[in-house]
């Protein structure tokens, strides 16, 4: 491992216009850290890593590096680009094995962060290494969010998060489990009770439904529900997957560990909304992708589709064909989620689009005073290192709007 690390680091050319930084969505500055490494600067370059961005251990294990920093490296263009992520992981990885908290000058202000998805984490870990107490308010039993109970346990390691419970303790970050924001408790609760400010983080949630007959069959499920308790679900020997996109993928590698034996996966389009290397795994392991096919209704023996007619874009334009059964033990439905919308319903003045995304400001600041939010509650879902990006300026907006206060 590391041979392996030190050689893709010596491959590094040290671009003067890095484009594998340019294109990376929080900006890593990767030839620095590179530089760093190979003078044997490890905690310097695992510091960097973490300021730039806290969750760096877990975007070195789950982006999708292939259309970021690998995909861009230059060496890619004739042969294999420089692994970067492994590199970032090693750094990362020693870095929060031995994190220690210096001397902090406390603001004595406090702020409430509902969620404790990569937004939320990334939020508090920034707040409280910046003097400010802070409280997360997670609803499960466990923090993580999305990253708990979205990714599996073979892509994301539940170790990990146990090391940012640690890190969070460290901190002297306070953790509310088992707490819902919206219903015993509400937002202006928290600042009747001495919250300077409010950060929201609580990701997409709702699955999207297709609204047709037979979705509250006994074998049924929903994608990000499935995800979510995986061991409680008997799923048979064969299943049929709706969408393709990347919870799709994850679905489909986990069923496969459940113990199904045929796993087919339907698209009405003629592509995949995945990242092709989250393709490429589910390939691997036995998954069937079959595209053009319009469910228009699931029945006790499976999903029944239509043959759909394509545009040359590659748009519906029609169905044709007669109706056809693919016979599955279980159908689950994995056509992207959206943020619930009890926050929304309990608080005056928080407002949201149609879709139930909260509204922004250029700083993050919610239709409601003092209220931030950022993620995938804001954008709808995107990847983790999307959420830890809007989150750290979302954190910054909020130590900006605690300082003026």
């Amino acid at each position: 491992m590391a041979l392996l690390i030190e050689t893709e680091a010596n491959r590094c050319l040290n671009c003067k216009v890095p484009m594998c930084q340019k294109n990376c969505p929080i900006s890593t500055p990767i030839p620095q850290i590179i530089q760093m490494f190979k003078a044997n600067n490890l905690q310097e370059a695992g510091k960097k890593l973490f300021e730039n961005n806290p969750l760096s251990v877990v975007c070195a294990t789950v982006c999708n590096h292939e259309a970021q920093c690998a995909g861009h490296c230059i060496l890619g263009k004739k042969s294999t680009p420089v692994q970067f992520y492994s590199i970032e992981h090693f750094i990362s990885d020693s870095f929060l094995a031995r994190f220690k908290v210096s001397e902090i000058e406390k603001k004595n202000k406090s702020a409430a962060v509902i969620g404790s998805g990569p937004a939320g984490l990334t939020v508090a870990i920034i707040l409280a290494s910046n003097g400010y107490d802070v409280t997360i308010f997670e609803r499960k039993n466990n923090i993580g969010g999305m990253l708990r109970y979205g990714i599996p346990e073979f892509r994301l390691p539940k170790s990990v998060l146990e090391r940012y419970h640690k890190l969070l303790d460290k901190l002297g970050v306070k953790i509310r489990l088992n707490t819902t924001i919206g219903g015993a408790i509400r937002i202006d609760n928290l600042f009747r009770d001495g919250y300077s400010a409010v950060f929201v983080g609580t990701g997409a949630w709702r699955p999207r439904t297709l609204n047709i007959e037979g979705e509250s069959l006994a074998n049924v499920n929903f994608g990000i529900n499935y995800l979510e308790n995986s061991l409680h679900h008997e799923i048979g020997e064969t299943v049929a997957i709706i969408g393709m996109g990347n919870v799709a993928m994850d679905v489909a590698r986990t069923v496969f560990r459940h113990g199904a034996q045929r796993v087919m996966l339907f698209s009405k389009d003629n592509h995949a909304t995945a990242s092709s290397h989250e393709m490429s795994y589910a390939k691997l392991d036995g998954a069937e992708f079959i595209y053009g096919k319009q469910i228009v209704r699931i029945t006790s023996e499976g999903p029944v589709f239509r043959n759909a007619v394509l545009d040359e874009d590659g748009n519906e334009i029609g169905l044709e064909g007669e109706e056809e059964l693919f016979k599955a033990d279980n159908v689950i439905i994995a056509i992207s989620q959206r943020p619930k919308d009890k926050l929304i319903l309990s608080t005056d003045h928080l407002e949201g689009t149609a879709k139930g995304l909260l509204i922004v400001d250029d700083n993050y600041m919610t239709t409601h005073e003092g209220v931030f939010a950022a993620g995938d509650v804001v954008s709808g879902p995107l990847t983790v290192v999307h959420a830890v990006n809007a989150a750290k300026k979302a954190a910054q907006s909020m130590m900006d709007y605690m300082s003026s206060k």
